[in-house]
């Protein structure tokens, strides 16, 4: 790791390679790691992790065809993005940058064909907790002729502490024309940092500071309103979070506060007023939609342990 720094520097493609540097918050600090990656092979040595330790398994949970054809600011999360294919693919944990390459995925559509890809960037989900949203773009295959089917790691990507290898995971794609669903729910104690790193244009909003607890919501892929606005407060009421307090007993309650706004990713904060354990978050259906304006289905994830 390179020395921590006291503030961000401006994102910039190394004359070496094909790597999109920033500076981002890591367990050791805020430090520089490359955020996006051309390389077409697999260059992390084998160094003989599990693909399971202490109860936590290295697997994939989504893979989302989020669109055919990106829009002209790919061109920002990598160079030469414009125009090809997006699939944002959200791991069990948070991963370590300095062991990802484009090379460590294989893409399978239902002919059976792969192809290289040309990148994959953690852009824009960089705030603490979220490195574990991958976005894949490259030839990924027109949904309505030859439609990817299946994304596996096939090369040596290893967790952001060190303790896993994500080779061999593998998961189904959810199909172009389907909606976002939420993947992931986890009680957080960095709430306070969200929107207070990285350049602006990937910092989300803050909860309000008398927020007691807060659990960040992790759709398939980024989510707005149909007109292209950030959710409200009308969706703030929208989300059910099912806590249970000492006694045991259960109350559904709606989040005092929606945070992690406007920073284009497909992470919500969740801001609560109850130190109540959580149990699960729901989101009604028709509401939000993924950058190819599929609506969302209703959906419900169980909330997991802090981290």
């Amino acid at each position: 790791m390179r020395s921590i720094a006291k503030r961000w520097k401006r994102a910039v493609f190394p004359a070496q390679g094909m790597a999109l540097s920033l500076l981002i918050a890591s367990g050791s600090g805020v430090v520089a790691q490359d955020v996006s990656n051309r390389d077409l092979a697999d260059i992390t040595p084998n160094i003989g992790l599990p693909r399971s330790s202490d109860g936590v398994t290295a697997e994939l949970l989504s893979a989302f065809h989020g669109l055919d054809s990106l829009p002209l600011i790919a061109n920002v999360i990598c160079r030469g993005g414009w125009g090809k294919g997006g699939m944002p693919v959200i791991f069990a944990t948070e991963v370590d940058l300095d062991t990802l390459q484009a090379g460590d995925f294989q893409v399978t559509r239902q002919s059976g064909e792969t192809r290289p890809l040309h990148c994959v960037s953690v852009l824009p989900a960089v705030d603490p907790g979220e490195l574990r949203t991958v976005l894949l773009i490259g030839d990924l295959g027109p949904s309505d002729i030859d439609p990817p089917v299946t994304v596996e790691v096939i090369g040596h990507l290893h967790s952001i502490d060190g303790t896993l290898d994500y080779q061999g995971a593998q998961v189904a794609v959810t199909p172009l024309a389907d909606g976002p669903s939420l993947v992931l729910a986890q009680t957080v104690k960095d709430w306070t940092l969200v929107g207070e790193l990285g350049p602006r244009r990937v910092r989300g909003s803050l909860c309000p500071k008398d927020t007691v607890s807060a659990v960040r919501v992790t759709w398939a892929g980024g989510v707005t309103l149909a007109n292209g606005d950030e959710p409200g407060e009308d969706e703030r009421l929208l989300y059910r979070v099912t806590v249970e307090d000492d006694a045991g007993a259960q109350r559904d309650i709606t989040p005092a506060a929606l945070a992690d706004l406007g920073d284009g990713d497909n992470n919500h904060m969740l801001c609560l007023d109850t130190t109540n354990r959580v149990l699960s978050v729901s989101f009604p259906a028709g509401i939000l939609v993924d950058p190819n304006k599929d609506l969302n289905p209703a959906t419900t994830v169980e909330v997991d342990a802090p981290n």
